[in-house]
């Protein structure tokens, strides 16, 4: 067997290189005439996202972690009992994590859980601090930073080698300064206060507006600490970064990357070079679901990657029984385990910002940092960030982007695997240590949501007629235009209302209206949908609506546009159309409404 390498110009040959006016040529060939902008889409922010990008060639230097090597691999503490949290930070640190996310009641990021105030010498009385990270997320009570200072000081460890995100409160915070330059004076390097934009996020936020509301609390922090006489350079050393990271990997990279970028404007613009600062990323709070709760740790292991891959020098996975309640171990290993495979086994930590130099990730971060610039000079023509707030300004840009997004999930163009999209009516429950209530209450002006809530909600409803009733309400697929020629619409119809906690019942062939009217009476059921193609429906959908009407359904929907049919249909007895991108919580309620 030769050894020489092969011919690799020969294989090169085979397959001619194609310029971008080469490969539109055959885009606008496949597009038969449709606007090539149908293949443009665009975020929450309105940003494009071209579906063809060329190498970036801008040179830019990789975005750099503070710290060398990998990013440090968080667990979250969280338990409402601080006896109970003690041996779970201590299984969390001997099962490899290398650090320790302390979350206390009242924090941004608390979401229903939190450690007690006060209870910090409690939750790491078993441990020893040297080889660990810790980031403290403080609610209202904050001495918790002292605490953990004189902890450390009592294990006997040097303070400057200590690595502490203290996560000190910006806003409210009128002792900032002076309690920054009291740990740094018994020798802790910090980062002491935390710009922590997750509580836009969790609130339904865009990427842009976190980000902005992230350098805005910075800024706040950085001018606080400036006023008190502290060095520009020592100030900006005193501040980290807190960032929410989500399954959709290539935004949560570029706002990674961006919030870098941002930061190092803000720095050059004080005259400093800039240098790395310490950012940390949690899984966010609104993609969790409780229902098919397994597909969460897809979700936060595509959440974590990305953070990874961004350049986050700590990040926290939330586990995947998060929104249910208090985890139980199994759910603890599952979120450190896989935080750990990406870094010793997928070695992502290993590589300086992959993302360099793709014109894509490019682009996307360039247009992200620019849109979140523009945000944040708006809070800054508003006053400031704490002028924002008080105003309301700041607060009702979030809600309307909470409501987009609440739309978006209605209606399924955010499709939530395991909740909207591919329901689980069968699965088996899964075991949390304290359950937390349905919703979180709706405290303040950024109250955390999650994108499934609503589909919970008709979830519980249906699963609470079975335990009354003995089964889940019912919806009658009737099939027009044989079996196989409706199977498409059949299975849409299905996942939709099966969305909803509702059974659906297949009608098989269907000869006519009066076989369908007898199918439907035999099935239990009192709703109704039409599927079939087009075409059936032109030949027989009033007649089918008519006799399955007549045979005593609440509703009667139908699968796909109406077209022009849809005056014969609405008369002949259908009350409603579902398709792709039809608001399909509406219809679920009304569906529900229906049954009362």
């Amino acid at each position: 067997m030769s050894d020489a390498p092969p011919n690799t110009d020969a294989f090169a040959a085979a397959f001619p290189p194609v310029d971008e006016q080469g490969w539109r040529k055959l885009v606008d060939k496949a597009l038969k005439g449709a606007p090539f902008e149908r293949l443009v889409s665009r975020t929450a922010d309105g940003l494009e996202i071209q579906p063809l990008y060329g190498r970036d060639r801008s040179g830019r230097a990789p975005v750099a972690r503070a710290a060398q090597g990998p990013w440090a691999a968080l667990t979250r503490i969280d338990h409402l009992d601080a006896d109970a949290a003690a041996p779970q930070a201590l299984a969390d640190a001997e099962g490899g994590a290398a650090g320790l996310a302390l979350v206390f009641a009242g924090a941004r990021n608390a979401y229903g859980c939190g450690l007690p105030a006060g209870a910090l010498r409690e939750a790491l009385a078993t441990l020893d601090l040297k080889p660990l990270a810790i980031s403290l997320h403080m609610g209202a009570d904050e001495r918790s930073a002292e605490d953990l200072a004189d902890l450390i000081e009592a294990q006997g460890l040097d303070p400057a080698s200590a690595r502490v995100s203290f996560g000190l409160r910006v806003i409210d915070a009128a002792d900032l300064a002076s309690r920054v330059q009291a740990l740094a004076a018994r020798g802790f390097v910090g980062p002491f206060c935390a710009a922590d934009g997750r509580m836009i996020h969790a609130a339904g936020g865009t990427d842009a507006q976190e980000l902005a509301f992230t350098i805005a609390e910075a800024l706040t922090a950085l001018r606080a600490l400036e006023a008190s006489g502290m060095p520009l350079d020592a100030a900006r050393r005193a501040i980290g970064f807190r960032v929410a990271v989500d399954a959709d990997q290539f935004a949560s990279i570029a706002k990674l990357r961006g919030l870098r970028r941002l930061w190092a404007r803000i720095e050059e613009s004080c005259g400093l070079a800039p240098i790395p600062v310490h950012v940390e990323a949690e899984t966010a709070w609104r993609m969790m679901t409780r229902r098919d709760p397994w597909v969460n740790a897809l979700r936060t292991t595509t959440a974590a990657f990305a953070a990874g891959v961004a350049g986050a020098d700590a990040v926290c996975a939330l586990p995947f029984t998060q929104a249910l309640g208090l985890p139980e171990p199994e759910a603890r290993r599952l979120a450190r385990n896989a935080q750990l495979i990406l870094i010793e086994e997928a070695n992502l930590g290993r590589v300086a910002d992959p993302a360099a130099g793709s014109g894509a990730m490019e682009a996307l971060t360039d247009a992200l940092a620019a849109k979140a610039w523009t945000l944040l000079q708006e809070i800054e023509r508003e006053g400031g960030l704490a002028a924002s707030l008080s105003s309301g300004a700041l607060a009702q840009r979030v809600a309307q982007a909470r409501a987009a997004l609440e739309k978006d999930a209605a209606r399924r163009k955010l499709p939530i695997t395991g909740t909207s999209e591919y329901p689980n009516l069968t699965e088996a429950p899964v075991k949390t240590l304290a359950p937390l209530p349905t919703r979180l209450p709706a405290e303040g002006a950024f109250a955390p949501m999650r994108l499934a809530e609503d589909f919970e909600w008709l979830r519980d409803l249906a699963d609470a007629d079975v335990e009354a009733k003995g089964a889940r309400p019912r919806v009658f697929l009737a099939a027009l235009g044989g079996v196989v020629a409706a199977s498409a619409r059949v299975g849409f119809a299905r996942g939709l209302f099966e969305a909803g906690g509702f059974e659906t019942i297949d009608s098989g062939a269907l000869a006519d209206g009066e076989a369908a009217a007898a199918a439907f009476a035999a099935s239990g059921a009192r709703l109704a949908c039409l599927c079939g193609p087009d075409a059936a429906y032109a030949e027989a959908g009033a007649a089918f609506a008519h006799a399955i009407a007549g045979a005593g359904a609440s509703r009667v929907w139908l699968a796909g546009r109406p077209g022009e049919q849809e005056a014969a249909l609405r008369q002949a007895g259908v009350s409603g159309f579902v398709f792709a991108g039809c608001d399909a919580v509406a219809t679920l309620k009304d569906a529900r409404a229906a049954l009362a």
